[in-house]
């Protein structure tokens, strides 16, 4: 699946159990056709799996996972898993020690995992507040035996673009800009965004945006890009992590609609709880920004590089591997 799909049905829907990261499934560890890399690292300190869904990014931030947990010692391998509905409860089974997870995502899914389907939506726990996000995440996932790392800086969220002729004519930066300015916006994404309380009607009620229609054209794709730069829509949805942009530029959420999408690991506390495995992640945390995660996923996406090799330039650039 790919990384605007999990946008698309994740961090806009924010909704039910099975709006989350698409169709439902069953509680065993199911693997997709890439079962993603060998066993890696000494093994002294013991083993770990760790954890990837089926688009670009997560399969990167599981090889920097397993990485960077290699090289402290353990040994590791990274499993692909088709989506949260199957990789989430064998997470919580000890089957999967690591995840690379999205905060707000995470803690809506589980969310509405304990308190009914319709709690996102009724009483959501997430919010533009990492801090708050991730104390609510954490309060949902210890009872399930998973420990909450601390998030980072880099963001995976919904974004917003226009053509850069259309941002210097109009004087925009910011979603504010776009609102004040007056203009009649189509906006190009999936369907659901005239739905989704972080798409069109959140743009109309936090901005003031005068959104005239929607093009389902799909999140960041292709298609949707080029409707912008052609003048036939004048906003695309995609994410704070697309680094194909090619003649289009963000506009800043300055008024903080989007939730908090930090990346954190999430990890089997009895398995992998250690202060270890927190320490070797949390130098990777620390490190990684939204710009870097744009970057990798462009390597993968863009340039047709292996999910394990850009991980490993990436951690070498950054001088984060000792061996």
């Amino acid at each position: 699946m790919s990384k605007t799909s999990r946008i698309a049905g994740a961090v806009l829907a924010v909704a039910a159990l099975t709006g989350s990261l698409v169709a439902c499934g069953g509680d065993s560890l199911e693997k997709s056709d890439d079962s993603g890399s060998k066993p890696a690292g000494s093994g002294a300190k013991g083993t770990l799996v760790v954890g990837a869904a089926a688009f670009t990014e997560s399969k990167v931030l599981a090889e920097l996972y397993a990485q960077i947990l290699a090289d402290a010692g353990y040994k590791t391998s990274v499993t692909t898993v088709k989506n949260r509905e199957l990789y989430q409860p064998s997470l919580e089974k000890g089957e999967i020690d690591v995840v690379p997870e999205y905060a707000a995502t995470i803690a809506e899914f589980l969310n509405a995992k304990v308190n009914g389907p319709k709690a996102p939506d009724e009483k959501p726990v997430a919010s533009s507040d990492v801090t708050a996000t991730v104390a609510a995440l954490t309060k949902l996932a210890e009872p399930r035996g998973l420990k909450v790392l601390p998030a980072g800086g880099a963001v995976d969220q919904n974004a917003f673009a226009v053509s850069k002729e259309f941002a210097e004519k109009n004087k925009l930066k910011t979603l504010s800009d776009l609102g004040k300015s007056k203009l009649k916006v189509k906006i190009a994404a999936g369907d659901e965004c005239e739905v989704r309380p972080f798409c069109a009607p959140g743009l109309k009620k936090t901005y003031g945006i005068d959104v005239t229609g929607i093009d389902p054209k799909g999140v960041g794709t292709p298609q949707a890009k080029q409707a912008v730069k052609d003048g036939t829509d004048q906003l695309v949805l995609t994410t704070t992590t697309d680094a194909v942009l090619d003649g289009l530029v963000f506009l800043e959420d300055d008024k903080k609609l989007q939730n908090a999408d930090n990346v954190l690991p999430v990890v089997n506390a009895k398995d992998a709880g250690a202060p270890e495995v927190a320490a070797a992640l949390d130098k990777l945390t620390k490190a990684l920004t939204t710009e870097d995660l744009a970057e990798l996923n462009r390597k993968v996406d863009a340039e047709r590089a292996k999910p394990q090799d850009a991980a490993k330039d990436y951690l070498e650039s950054k001088g984060l591997l000792t061996k």
